[in-house]
């Protein structure tokens, strides 16, 4: 049996917060890292850096916007990218590790209730299911980290009833990812901290400090299939990474495991 680390983490661009993750992966002792929004192409993925530090990565980029990449300490024994049909490669990435998967995730953030791109999302929700239908079993080893885009309840965001319409907090929103988590999925930070407050992983850059005044969200996740939730020992949030010199403006969750 051994004791694994995996983190997610919403870089906002992974070439900017590199020296970060970096040295926060080498102080941490991370086992497997989901990074999202890397916004780089795979051709400028900075590979060489990683590698230099110790770590294998699996990517799948874009121009500008969304990107998907998992840093690990081992090397994956099978990488897949975007769903079935070839959609949406920067927005979803399956790792193996021996026998665990890890499946990293970009869910669109949707905009507005009123625009395209929030039924958008609602759909894409319902694509992941199926996917996780087709691929898997809720008796399988599957862990599904990454920004969701969803806080799933009141208690994870910082003003429940001012935000109720957001894309971000919208009912039909959580319906979605609650039929998502219905397919066979336990939220490992809730698992070990059921009722906390103010456990956010997300900080608006545009409020003044934010941390200080609670003004955050939790909608960056890790969730696992029953029988990796099993063997979960603790799960945490590091506030402290939010405060480094140009931050993202979500911060690193970690959940461990004997596995």
């Amino acid at each position: 049996m051994s004791h694994v680390r995996i983190g997610t983490f919403n870089a906002n661009s992974i070439r900017v917060r590199l020296p970060q993750i970096l040295a926060w992966l080498d102080a941490e002792q991370i086992d497997i890292l989901a990074v999202q929004e890397t916004k780089v192409q795979d051709k400028d993925f900075p590979l060489p850096q990683i590698k230099g530090a110790g770590y294998h990565a699996a990517f799948a980029g874009q121009k500008r916007s969304a990107g998907v990449a998992t840093l690990s300490k081992a090397p994956p024994t099978e990488v897949l990218a975007g769903f079935d049909d070839g959609s949406d490669h920067a927005r979803l990435l399956c790792t193996r590790f021996d026998g665990i998967y890890v499946v990293n995730t970009y869910v669109p953030q949707g905009r507005d209730i009123e625009h395209e791109q929030f039924a958008y999302k609602l759909g894409w929700f319902k694509q992941l299911r199926a996917w996780f239908e087709a691929h898997f079993t809720p008796d399988d080893p599957v862990v599904w980290v990454g920004d969701f885009n969803v806080a799933t309840e009141d208690i994870d965001v910082y003003d429940p009833k001012g935000l109720h319409e957001h894309v971000d907090f919208h009912p039909e929103a959580q319906a979605a990812l609650e039929d998502v988590r219905t397919w066979g999925f336990i939220d490992i930070f809730r698992k070990h901290h059921p009722a906390e407050p103010n456990q956010f992983t997300y900080f608006d850059y545009r409020a003044r400090n934010p941390i200080e005044r609670n003004i955050g969200w939790r909608i960056d996740h890790i969730w696992a299939t029953p029988p990796l939730a099993a063997k979960s020992t603790g799960a945490w949030i590091d506030i402290d990474a939010r405060r480094a010199e140009r931050p993202s403006d979500h911060t690193f969750l970690v959940a461990e495991f004997e596995i």
